[in-house]
């Protein structure tokens, strides 16, 4: 073979995937092809339709049960309080009897007050009352220092309002009052 007659051969066709065809070496495409790419793109887009609509749906759809999930979160914990809330009627009404007896009514308050303290930490809700604990600022909020004998420097001498933490999350730190140690004479 020649340097000539290399150069005249004609190109081979370009292979299956090669966009790079010219348009000479491209065939017409026959009306029937037309037709089923059509008919395949139509299917395509109808899907891409639907497709958007199910996405459209399944996003209202989320929207409504979050709502809803937010409007009725609280029904467990409101259904368990709810035998709280008729013992405290029935010990109100207990009270304004003319012979009520105190100590009766003592000891019906504090079994609703353990009523509720169950069910609360049923839910969760645990107490943060750290007397003689070390002072922790992550879950106590100290509100003065107090020289005290008993208890050693730094650590909680009284609980002023009880902290809580719902599910291990801080709800609010115990206010309390945080020993500075013995006190310290002066000098004169």
């Amino acid at each position: 073979m020649t340097k000539d007659s290399a150069d005249t051969t004609e190109p081979t066709s370009a292979a299956p995937g090669d966009t790079n065809r010219t348009a000479e070496s491209a065939e017409p495409i026959a009306n029937g092809d037309v037709a089923t790419a059509k008919k395949e793109a139509a299917e395509h887009y109808d899907r891409y339709v639907r497709a958007v609509a199910d996405h459209e749906n399944f996003r209202k759809r989320t929207v409504r049960e979050k709502e809803e999930l937010r409007l009725f979160a609280a029904s467990r914990v409101l259904e368990d309080l709810l035998p709280v809330l008729d013992n405290l009627g029935l010990g109100l009404a207990a009270a304004k009897q003319p012979n009520a007896d105190v100590k009766a009514l003592t000891a019906g308050v504090e079994m609703v007050l353990t009523q509720l303290k169950s069910a609360l930490a049923n839910h969760g809700l645990k107490e943060i009352a750290p007397a003689g604990q070390v002072f922790d600022p992550n879950l106590h909020e100290a509100i003065s220092h107090q020289p005290s004998a008993d208890v050693p420097a730094e650590h909680v001498s009284t609980v002023v309002r009880t902290g809580y933490s719902l599910n291990g999350r801080l709800l609010r730190p115990a206010s309390v009052v945080v020993s500075s140690g013995p006190a310290k004479e002066g000098k004169s």
